[in-house]
């Protein structure tokens, strides 16, 4: 999908570290006629992949939520049709194509929504909560924005009609245990300043039940067990951003009051 085959389009990728997934990922995106990288000052070698493809736009942009950091990446591109992607999800070639046709013949939706294949290391984890993961990728522009509401987890505000992708989008969310759990830490950490912004107030039992709650819920109502070990992990790992959360909101307030 070289040359006159490519769309007006431009891809979004916000980064840290991310030298695992760069060359993979951006030796994939040769039907948008942009790309941008935006990276969080990476340590790793992911500045160097990105600069290797000369069709790669690199931008070094301080990170101070996910929010911020993707309407900061949509002001940069020139294109009104916009795909973001995660460093850990991939196109597969059926999705690429219907992204293409979408771009072409659809022009009264604004966004479309993404069903998501969620992997565990290379296997697929078909539920845990998992099973009807759906977000927002490809979308106009000049018809959204990402609300300041939320700081991770992004909400994506549409003006006008929205539709969904028949084929899936990959998601190589778990490479390991330890990085999974970071990123569970950071992500209880940004909603717990999501709840601090608003007053939230918690209570015993967010403090002391809303994580067994979420592991419960994810393991046995959104079938977990189904996954076995790994659903164990996944909803374990889940939790434990629940309990985070409430750590620190609760170092918030105390930190408010001095």
């Amino acid at each position: 999908m070289q040359g006159s085959s490519q769309r007006n389009i431009s891809v979004l990728i916000i980064t840290l570290n991310e030298e695992q997934h760069m060359q993979e990922l951006l030796s994939d995106l040769d039907f948008a006629d942009e790309v941008i990288v935006v990276d969080s000052f990476s340590k790793d070698r992911t500045k160097e992949i990105c600069l290797s493809f000369p069709n790669v736009k690199f931008i070094e942009h301080k990170f101070e939520n996910y929010t911020s950091q993707r309407n900061f990446a949509l002001d940069q591109a020139r294109n009104n049709w916009v795909l973001f992607i995660d460093a850990d999800e991939r196109l597969t070639p059926e999705l690429k194509q219907e992204i293409i046709e979408k771009i072409s013949t659809n022009t009264d939706v604004n966004a479309y929504l993404f069903y998501r294949k969620f992997f565990f290391k290379r296997n697929v984890l078909r539920f845990s909560g998992w099973q009807t993961d759906r977000i927002f990728r490809l979308f106009k522009k000049d018809k959204a924005r990402y609300t300041a509401k939320r700081l991770v987890h992004e909400k994506l505000d549409v003006e006008g009609r929205i539709g969904v992708f028949q084929n899936k989008l990959i998601h190589y969310s778990y490479a390991d245990y330890e990085s999974y759990k970071a990123k569970m830490i950071t992500y209880g950490k940004l909603k717990a300043m999501e709840k601090f912004r608003v007053g939230f107030k918690p209570t015993f039992f967010h403090y002391h039940g809303h994580a067994l709650y979420n592991f419960l819920y994810q393991y046995l109502v959104r079938l977990g067990i189904l996954d076995g070990k790994r659903g164990i992990i996944i909803c374990y790992l889940n939790a434990l951003s629940v309990v985070y959360r409430y750590k620190e909101l609760k170092r918030l307030y105390a930190a408010d009051k001095n």
